[in-house]
């Protein structure tokens, strides 16, 4: 989540988050017509819109085994406050239903949740951010609705952020830890991604991933990707009128991943900052079931979804307009090829040529 794009581009707060919202009807987000390979973007497949009832910033969508999408709501504290502007919101979970077209709150507060993925249990696994957030990695049991903390602490220290995540056939749990936003100290010894084990062990299994944000693990399991999205702040929220920091990396990595899980052999597939027109890279990521990728591509002249294969090469994509996605999420079972986008305040779909990689 490359959050001080989105304030630079002007993204204007809302009030009090609704307990309650319904759109039954999805409608045309009027964004430019999609381009590529049709069999990933048939013709006539087109983003709409289902939600648009955040605060600031919608992320992490992610497929329920129940058949509900769930996805994050970032309430930054300095912009999202109650209707007397006077107390922050303290983050949201949303739950929407595909039958219905209806959406409620999950979960609020959210513990400043961003990423969301489901186990092949169908345990909801939440990445927890800071601005008042929990800096964790948490379980949900969906069933009892109970949650457990996975990891609060590395060496002893908390987290910075708590960003994406990712879940291989084994059951471990991969997670990024940079910082965008957020008064709380730093105190861990630099950005890193990290392996959560069934036992319970963590392990920093990337330390050279620059700002890490977006993390994937490929069908194959053979591979790890790991998006740098580094906007050189932590906390963007205090940049005062006119000031900017450089743009460090933004690159879509990928890395072996042996038996046990350890990652090497680091390469670089896309340097966002060495194209013809240099740009933000991408935030969120996923795979199809034939091992393409899927980018929420926050490139300013050209946001939107990009699919490439996994040597870098474009094979489609999807325009979002003027704004800058944040995530994406397949559908499960029959509609396992109905993509779901977080993109500023709201939440999208559109219906596409081939299915998402889900757990076995």
């Amino acid at each position: 989540m490359n959050t001080l794009r989105v304030i630079q581009r002007g993204v204007v707060a809302l009030g009090a988050t609704l307990a309650f919202a319904s759109m039954a009807q999805a409608a045309d987000a009027g964004f430019p017509a999609p381009i590529g390979d049709s069999s990933i973007v048939p013709a006539g497949a087109k983003l709409e819109r289902i939600f648009d009832g955040g605060c600031m910033l919608t992320e992490g969508v992610a497929a329920g085994h129940d058949g509900m999408m769930y996805f994050s709501d970032i309430t930054f504290t300095a912009f999202c406050k109650d209707a007397d502007k006077k107390f922050a919101q303290a983050g949201n979970i949303w739950k929407y239903d595909p039958k219905t077209g209806q959406t409620s709150i999950f979960r609020s507060p959210s513990g400043m949740s961003n990423g969301l993925k489901f186990d092949r249990d169908g345990n909801m696994i939440a990445a927890l951010g800071a601005d008042y957030g929990g800096r964790m990695l948490i379980k949900t049991d969906m069933k009892t609705g109970k949650s457990y903390i996975l990891s609060g602490l590395y060496n002893g220290r908390p987290y910075n952020a708590l960003n994406d995540i990712t879940i291989d056939e084994k059951g471990r749990i991969y997670f990024t830890d940079p910082r965008y936003l957020g008064h709380e100290g730093i105190y861990q010894d630099g950005y890193a991604a990290y392996r959560l084990d069934p036992d319970g062990k963590v392990t920093r299994v990337a330390a050279d991933c620059g700002k890490c944000n977006g993390i994937l693990i490929s069908p194959d399991q053979k591979t790890m990707y790991i998006v740098s999205n580094d906007n050189g702040w932590f906390e963007f929220q205090n940049l005062k009128k006119g000031e900017s920091p450089v743009q460090n990396a933004h690159l879509l990595q990928a890395f072996d991943v042996d038996a046990d899980g350890n990652l090497s052999n680091r390469r670089v597939l896309i340097d966002y900052g060495k194209l013809d027109k240099p740009c933000s890279g991408p935030d969120g990521i996923l795979a199809d079931e034939k091992g393409n990728i899927w980018l929420a591509s926050r490139c300013e002249h050209r946001p939107g979804i990009q699919v490439i294969n996994p040597q870098g090469k474009e094979l489609a994509y999807i325009s979002t307009g003027t704004e800058l996605p944040t995530n994406l999420g397949f559908g499960r079972g029959a509609d396992s090829n109905l993509l779901y986008l977080t993109s500023g305040k709201s939440l999208y779909k559109i219906r596409v040529g081939v299915k998402g990689y889900q757990l076995p």
